[in-house]
């Protein structure tokens, strides 16, 4: 049974860690729960005690005889924090200990995920941002808060993330090999973009954005920072990421190209529109007494990959570059011989390639494909989730980066 330490730090968000806790014991791990002693101001010892079914300390000198502020942390699977305020972020990364908590995060050898949760101008201060890129190099799993509604009628980044998003990557954290993104920043695209003909009607595809999400979830588990820009996708964003949501191909280039600026690798998931309409129309495009279909002008896309590879020997782009292609076999070639020419043509470092035959792939929680490189190599990953994938994916960008 796993065993997880589930920190609560003293913010108004404490609460939340109750739906947390619940998730945790209900999918069946161990958790014992470790508050600071100003949390129990917002929710009290019992009911820790009552969700968990274990006892509730938050000073070293309480049970003095089961040398807890050392065994707890040693004993752990995983360690998560949520919320994570500032003031304990502070702690955490100048490797202060002056409760249960904070002793427990320095005895941890265990992977650790700090959930923060406090004012956006909490947030944003640069003493709070130093610490958090402290802790990242450290190799701590530090997730990017939600924005929204904070206390009162406040409203900005700064909201802990919803207790299943922490739930969902905590278990990618344990299911991590390693954090060997720790202290990198990627960016990733998901979805598909939509280009409007009229006001009501657009041109799109259908890409779901699961695996460009999965990805993220995926990075964050392995320590990375990441940013999500993501093209018309109705899922609950991944916790931990920096999220830009845009709806055409040309919002996806103008954020892609901002985004990318020091990052050390992009992996672009999404499925920007190839083509979209000449001109818009301002008005809805009606029928004609006559039956006669209007004809509807297109205009080729710029190819965003192409761009990001041909900016990259800019100062400040990526190190490594990774692009996907959804490929069907036809009479001039298979799957594969169509993905080899799109790799030599787009110039990227890897290339993951999907048979999309039949529609499959689109929309489904499982994937395989075949990752071909730049360098002459092909690895084939079989059947399996998404998650699995985007794993194969991380392992391979690793490779490159280092």
């Amino acid at each position: 049974m796993t065993e997880i330490v589930l920190g609560v730090a003293g913010g108004i968000a404490s609460y939340k860690a109750a739906e947390l806790l619940r998730l945790f014991t209900e999918s069946g791990h161990s958790v014992r729960v470790v508050p600071t002693e100003s949390s129990l101001h917002f929710v009290g010892a019992a009911t820790w005690e009552a969700l968990s079914g274990k006892p509730v300390q938050v000073g070293v000198f309480e049970h003095v005889d089961e040398v807890a502020h050392v065994r707890i942390g040693k004993s752990a699977d995983l360690v998560v924090v949520a919320p994570a305020t500032a003031n304990l972020l502070a702690k955490a990364a100048h490797g202060l200990a002056d409760d249960l908590l904070t002793t427990t995060l320095l005895t941890a050898t265990c992977p650790v995920v700090l959930a923060p949760a406090m004012h956006t101008e909490m947030w944003e201060n640069a003493a709070t941002q130093a610490n958090v890129a402290t802790l990242r190099e450290r190799g701590y799993v530090v997730l990017e808060p939600d924005v929204g509604r904070l206390t009162g009628v406040d409203t900005g980044k700064g909201r802990l993330p919803a207790p299943a998003a922490i739930f969902a990557a905590a278990l990618n954290v344990l299911q991590a090999r390693e954090q060997d993104l720790a202290g990198r920043h990627v960016v990733v695209s998901a979805g598909g973009t939509r280009e409007f003909l009229d006001p009501v009607r657009f041109l799109g595809n259908r890409s779901s954005g699961r695996q460009g999400f999965a990805l993220a979830e995926a990075a964050v588990a392995r320590g990375a920072r990441v940013t999500v820009v993501a093209a018309n996708v109705t899922l609950p964003p991944p916790a931990g990421v920096d999220l830009v949501e845009v709806v055409s191909t040309e919002d996806l280039r103008r954020q892609m190209h901002a985004a990318v600026v020091g990052a050390d690798a992009v992996v672009m998931a999404a499925a920007p529109a190839d083509f979209r309409p000449a001109a818009f129309v301002d008005a809805k495009i009606k029928k004609t007494a006559d039956g006669v279909a209007p004809d509807i002008r297109l205009v080729e896309n710029p190819d965003i990959l192409v761009e990001l590879v041909t900016a990259r020997g800019d100062a400040g782009k990526p190190a490594v570059i990774v692009g996907f292609a959804a490929e069907t076999g036809d009479e001039n070639g298979t799957v594969l011989d169509h993905a080899r020419t799109k790799l030599a043509r787009k110039g990227c470092d890897l290339l993951v390639v999907n048979d999309v035959s039949a529609g499959q792939v689109f929309g489904s929680d499982d994937n395989e494909a075949v990752l071909l490189g730049a360098d002459g190599t092909e690895t084939r990953v079989p059947l399996g989730s998404k998650t699995a994938l985007s794993h194969s994916i991380w392992d391979a960008v690793v490779h490159r980066l280092d």
